[in-house]
């Protein structure tokens, strides 16, 4: 026989759990402590924020943070095992501890037992940044295509520096002693320490998105490679890559060189550089403008007197001087063309018309009116045929002759026989002996 479930008994795993059947807190907390109490110890890389080993309790309490996230953990550890490490640690080192999770139920907090710490040392941090540093120019972060033109005389500069620093005294004094109406937004932060690096990417972040602010300087001045490591953070690095305001890095002194200076639009020594290169000298430039005026009034000056002597010589060239020279001779040519030309022709004209008498002359002497005119006729029978031969007409038949004015009808009386032995044709008048001159 079966027996229902205890109503007072609690679910004995987290998934049986439903809103009529909770887990109180303590049962929550007691899971988790005895989840964590199963994990093995690990090690665990960060940044200690807080260190206080200045307590009457033989434990030091750390505060280990996260270098590139806004993320904690409370580290414990004996003091005299703090004590044997070969090489002390203070807050700001980076380091690597050897500890155990652990949970505790009453605050629900999680904590790390330590049982060993070390710090990284210098030679580590190094080759990590160089291992950072080609990841990044791979990716083409620093190539100098992305990078942003400073402006020549922004109207507003965003400055990111330490509170009450000698690098925002150096940024602010030299660039008003180079023009002292220059504006700037200032941005007071952490520029070491676990905060420096969200401190700074928040401040570029806000100064980015402001409209009037025209280029950003980051400044800070030297330190050891321990207080410069936030500048060479991943996270940080990104954010200022991400800006679209130009960004000037003037981080420590000439030899240092975090990765925030290759992935800025513009790398500056010093703070002092920084506001040399951003702000320009007003009476520099003002000395400029006169320089470059006078060079003006002296080119101009040059070109004036060089083209006046260039004038005064193409007005001393004779054809200048009397510009009827080079027309005259060409009036000249053009005069004998005229006369050739005429002349030419005059002679053609004279040689067409004698070529015409000429030709009226053999036209004359050949026509057939010349032959009627001396005496000759011309025959032709009733149907217009020319008779050239005697033989070839009857008697009796009617001719038509045509002599020089006007024509005549014939009859033939006879054909006669020449004494050359040619045959001659005698002939009468008809009754109309006398015609009109007709085309024939």
């Amino acid at each position: 026989m079966s027996t229902s479930p205890d109503p007072g008994a609690l679910p004995p795993k987290a998934l049986d759990t439903t809103a009529e059947h909770p887990w109180p807190v303590r049962v929550l907390s007691t899971k988790i402590a005895e989840y964590v109490n199963r994990m093995a110890p690990v090690w665990v890389e960060g940044q200690i924020v807080q260190l206080n080993k200045h307590n009457s309790s033989a434990t030091a309490y750390l505060t280990l943070r996260d270098t590139d996230v806004d993320m904690s953990l409370n580290v414990t550890m004996l003091k005299r095992l703090l004590a044997s490490v070969a090489a002390p640690v203070a807050e700001g080192a980076h380091v690597v501890v050897h500890a155990k999770p652990n949970f505790w139920i009453k605050k629900g907090t999680l904590s790390l037992r330590a049982q060993d710490i070390r710090a990284i040392g210098v030679g580590e941090l190094l080759a990590r940044i160089e291992h950072l540093k080609k990841i990044l120019a791979a990716e083409g972060l620093f190539d100098a295509e992305r990078k942003h033109p400073l402006p020549f005389l922004p109207a507003r500069i965003g400055l990111i520096c330490g509170r009450d620093a000698k690098a925002k005294h150096d940024v602010l004094v030299n660039a008003r002693a180079r023009w002292e109406h220059v504006r700037f937004e200032i941005r007071e932060v952490a520029v070491q320490g676990p905060n420096c690096v969200p401190e700074v990417s928040a401040a570029v972040a806000e100064l980015d998105a402001r409209e009037d602010v025209e280029v950003i300087i980051i400044a800070r001045g030297g330190g050891s490679v321990e207080d410069l490591l936030p500048f060479s953070n991943e996270s940080l690095v990104r954010a200022v890559g991400a800006a679209t305001t130009p960004v000037v890095s003037a981080i420590g002194h000439e030899t240092d060189t975090p990765l925030l200076d290759l992935i800025a639009d513009y790398r500056a020594s010093t703070p002092t550089a920084a506001a040399k290169r951003v702000v320009p000298d007003v009476a520099a430039e003002l000395s400029r403008i006169v320089d470059a005026r006078k060079q003006m009034r002296r080119c101009l000056a040059q070109r004036l007197e060089k083209e006046s002597a260039h004038l005064t010589n193409v007005r001393a060239r004779p054809v200048l001087a009397d510009p009827t020279s080079i027309i005259t001779p060409r009036l000249e040519g053009l005069q004998r063309a005229r006369r050739d030309a005429r002349q030419a022709i005059r002679h053609a004209l004279a040689q067409a018309q004698a070529d015409l008498h000429t030709a009226r002359a053999s036209l004359r002497a050949l026509s057939p009116q010349s032959t009627l005119n001396r005496g000759y006729a011309v025959l032709r029978t009733s149907s217009g045929q020319v008779v050239r031969d005697a033989g070839a007409v009857e008697v009796g038949q009617e001719l038509h002759a045509r002599v020089a004015s006007g024509a005549l009808r014939l009859d033939v009386a006879a054909i006669e026989e020449t004494t050359s032995g040619q045959v001659a044709v005698a002939a009468e008048p008809a009754d109309s002996s006398l015609a009109p001159a007709d085309s024939h």
